[in-house]
């Protein structure tokens, strides 16, 4: 597989491609939906609701956990989850800033 040349784009241009890639798997979705809908929870909880095996679901919040979206503290053996508000505001803004733009051309295309 070729690189992705990333130096070739902006800086936003590449944060905004690394948020889709982390939105891309509806797993990850799914566990944003519920740490939104439960305010927290603990992994396991997680796996429940999901239905997806542990393993699965901890690589899962691990990319999600990379991106910022969500953090973690550990509490005995066990770590809950919640979503990480000021990089998940920021990152709304982006992607807000990126679908909000106006198209506006001067006669029909394509």
């Amino acid at each position: 597989m070729g690189l992705t040349k990333t130096e070739f784009f902006t800086d936003n241009q590449n944060e905004l491609a690394l948020i889709g890639k982390v939105f891309a798997h509806p797993a990850r979705i799914a566990i944003l939906q519920h740490l939104f809908k439960v305010k927290s929870c603990v992994c396991g909880d997680i796996v429940g609701e999901i239905g997806l095996a542990q393993p699965t679901i901890s690589q899962h919040l691990k990319e999600l956990r990379n991106m910022g979206l969500i953090k973690g503290d550990v509490e005995g053996t066990s770590v809950c989850y919640c979503v990480n508000v000021e990089n998940w505001n920021t990152m709304k803004e982006k992607f807000k800033g990126f679908l909000d733009q106006e198209i506006e051309l001067n006669q029909e295309c394509c």
